[in-house]
């Protein structure tokens, strides 16, 4: 019940072996944020694997197609049959995961869980400890299961240690659970600090005109189209570059504009040419229920990159971002214009330095010594396990 400072700190050192299952409803190669980041860096510590969730296929045997990162995170795709029903798809996962474990060394299991949707398959383990990274508030997502709120309850009882994606998410959980600690969205500040040099323009960006404010990100039912719209109505001179995904929102309802470009999803390690060109960024998230808990990985990645950037007021932004003036915050198209006028003449190398002292605390490294020295901690106290099928049953 209490807030980590994510201070860069010594975990204790383990005597044995710990497969660690990610449990994900996340593609790993969707878009690059936080379960990438951590994951990543945990595939140094534990043998990481990556559960995603299920593809269908027509008359195949349930299996799961794994493939290997650079990272070492074991990627795992399971593959059943099209038509399955629920349950048949939750005894098969089930089954697959069993198989999967049998083949582990003995040592110890952690679950680590981005969904609860994911307990019906995994409630048959008993890990060593378990996991919920809560990196977002699921349930008021679009499209969201009427059963998540009642397995996240349970997930909340069956876990160890609780993670949270932001610190409003954080507040609105910490009743919740006796061990939760909040872990807003860090930054691989190296990685978005290139963005301050002069790169080569991209082949479908080096035609559009400046000044360019651009955003890059999910473009779902969190991201408000009708005041990008008039954003780029009231300034038909500035050009408006939208890079991401579009999902679970009519591509058609998406403004069209002479000065709207929609470039589509670009990976992780194309991100810093594009916002190298970009004048200004923007976050123009809806204020509505999907937003409400967000703490967007993309703020302090702008900020890196030297981009000065307007956003709406997203609760994790304007604390602290805005309070400390380093985003400027703005609610209405017109507002929105103000700001971002001012920022375009105004002088960076005060706010550069501001910046650069905000995000010199900040790291996915950071981060993630801090989760693993708690992760760690409970590891040490959870008596072992010296055979498979200790880890299963119900």
């Amino acid at each position: 019940m209490r807030r980590l400072n994510a201070a860069d700190v010594s975990a204790v050192s383990l005597q044995f072996p710990v497969t660690l299952i990610c449990l994900s409803h996340l593609r790993w190669n969707f878009v690059w944020q936080r379960p990438q980041h951590l994951l990543s860096r945990a595939a140094s510590n534990y043998d990481v694997l990556f559960l995603e969730e299920p593809i269908f296929q027509r008359g195949v045997k349930p299996r799961i197609e794994w493939r290997t990162e650079s990272s070492g995170v074991q990627i795992g795709v399971p593959v059943l049959p099209e038509g399955s029903t629920p349950t048949a798809v939750t005894l098969m996962q089930r089954k697959l995961i069993d198989e999967t474990l049998s083949r582990k060394p003995s040592g110890k299991l952690a679950l680590w869980y981005y969904t609860p949707m994911a307990l019906p398959f995994t409630l048959h383990l008993r890990p060593d400890i378990c996991i919920y990274d809560n990196m977002d508030e699921l349930s008021l997502f679009r499209g969201a299961s009427p059963r998540l709120v009642a397995l996240e309850r349970r997930l909340f009882q069956r876990a160890d240690v609780v993670f949270t994606g932001g610190q409003s998410l954080y507040e609105a959980k910490r009743s919740k659970h006796r061990n939760i600690h909040a872990f807003p969205s860090s930054i691989d500040a190296s990685h978005f600090r290139i963005a301050r040099l002069k790169r080569p323009a991209p082949e479908d960006q080096a035609h559009i005109k400046k000044p360019r404010l651009g955003f890059f990100g999910v473009i779902d039912e969190r991201f408000d189209v009708d005041l990008l719209a008039r954003t780029a109505e009231l300034r038909p001179e500035w050009q408006f570059v939208m890079i991401g995904p579009v999902v679970k929102i009519d591509p058609e309802i998406l403004p069209k504009r002479d000065n709207i470009h929609w470039l589509g999803g670009k990976t992780y390690e194309e991100l810093p040419s594009y916002l190298s060109g970009w004048d200004l960024g923007v976050m123009p998230f809806a204020i509505n229920e999907a937003t409400r808990f967000i703490s967007p990985t993309k703020t302090p990645e702008f900020l890196a990159a030297g981009i000065p950037v307007v956003s709406t007021p997203i609760r994790d932004v304007v604390r602290p971002y805005g309070e400390q003036g380093l985003v400027e915050i703005a609610s209405t198209p017109e507002e929105v214009v103000g700001r971002a006028d001012v920022l375009l003449q105004r002088p960076r190398d005060e706010w550069l330095r501001n910046v650069d002292a905000h995000l010199s605390r900040m790291s996915w490294d950071r981060t993630w010594a801090a989760m693993r020295r708690e992760i760690d901690q409970l590891l040490t106290r959870a008596p072992r396990h010296t055979s498979t099928p200790a880890r299963t049953g119900e």
